[in-house]
């Protein structure tokens, strides 16, 4: 019988670095906008790190190491990958929302990332990491070019000092300040303004409620009266979105294939530090199978939706720990 004994090295790798898995796979998210990329890159980072843990000599700390292997795996990346978009990122919205849908499932589109995959145990900066990875804001990251989204992240994100980022990046720290300057600027106007992001007050948790019983009863009116004037509802693949309350309303009227109360079930989840719905669509033999992802924009004061990213990529699910099939109810 051979017995395996296993280094201590690799023993105090593991115990020292998997603290850091969830800022990693956030870090990864912001730079890649995918789930599914991140995964695979924070996979990544710590096949790397473990190989060459023998090797580190402690001049950083082992958090500044590892996301200098994670940024760089990243960079790396996307020299090979394109942009992932928002459709409001490719054009304007469709005055005919009854008209046919622009289906581009050959995009490699922004994906929405479950908070139990980014989230913090620490109560002083949980509300940071939710509003660092809202969706408005990781969709304009991505229209900033590789190494300036790496340098606003780092810096403004991770707090890393000019010297760290540099160091990272083997770059000077007049070239961190450069990208950082022109990144800032960049986002500043492609990005909304910040909103710190909370836990649902009262009135949030009434309109959230009236938005469910709303999509389960396929209440038309109900839907659009929650929706301010300038709402947006757009749904990858599909690059065809809308504005406007009555242009939601009429786009599910038309193209959502629920036909009737109980055909929509809308399972609560949350996903880049705001309000989402896992929704389930009724089949003929009456099982509710996955059908998308729903992530919500409130209003300042709660009281009506201001943005819908509805998701139909159902490989998410397994992300947000969801069934493919729901129960039967009742």
């Amino acid at each position: 019988m051979t017995v395996v004994v296993e280094h201590t090295s690799d023993q105090d790798f593991a115990r020292l670095a998997d603290p850091y898995r969830r800022e990693l796979f956030a870090h990864c998210y912001r730079m890649l906008g995918s789930v599914h990329d991140a995964e695979d890159l924070v996979q990544e980072t710590y096949l790397r790190a473990w190989k060459a843990y023998d090797r580190f000599e402690g001049r950083s700390s082992l958090r500044t190491w590892l996301h200098r292997i994670a940024t760089t795996a990243c960079l790396t990346a996307l020299e090979k990958r394109r942009r992932r978009p928002l459709p409001t990122g490719l054009g304007g919205p469709t005055s005919e929302p009854e008209g046919e849908l622009v289906d581009r499932p050959e995009l490699p589109w922004l994906e929405p990332v479950p908070d139990t995959l980014v989230g913090t145990d620490d109560p002083g900066t949980v509300v940071a990491t939710r509003d660092s990875v809202r969706l408005a804001l990781v969709a304009a990251l991505q229209y900033l070019q590789p190494r300036q989204r790496a340098v606003l992240i780092l810096r403004d994100v991770l707090r890393f000092s000019a010297a760290e980022v540099a160091d990272t990046l083997d770059t000077s720290v007049q070239a961190v300040n450069s990208l950082l300057q022109r990144a800032r600027a960049q986002l500043n106007r492609a990005a909304p303004s910040e909103e710190e992001v909370a836990e649902p007050r009262p009135e949030e948790r009434e309109t959230l409620a009236r938005y469910v019983e709303a999509f389960e009863s396929y209440d038309i009116p109900a839907i659009t009266s929650l929706f301010t004037a300038d709402a947006v509802f757009e749904m990858p693949p599909f690059a065809t979105w809308v504005r406007g309350a009555e242009h939601i309303g009429r786009l599910i009227d038309s193209q959502c294939p629920a036909h009737g109360p109980g055909d929509m079930a809308l399972v609560p989840t949350a996903a880049n530090g705001q309000p989402a719905y896992a929704v389930y669509m009724r089949a003929e033999d009456g099982v509710h199978r996955a059908f998308g992802i729903q992530v919500l924009d409130l209003t300042p004061d709660g009281s009506g939706v201001v943005h819908v990213g509805m998701f139909f990529d159902t490989s998410l699910f397994r992300h947000f720990e969801l069934p493919a099939i729901l129960p039967r109810r009742g």
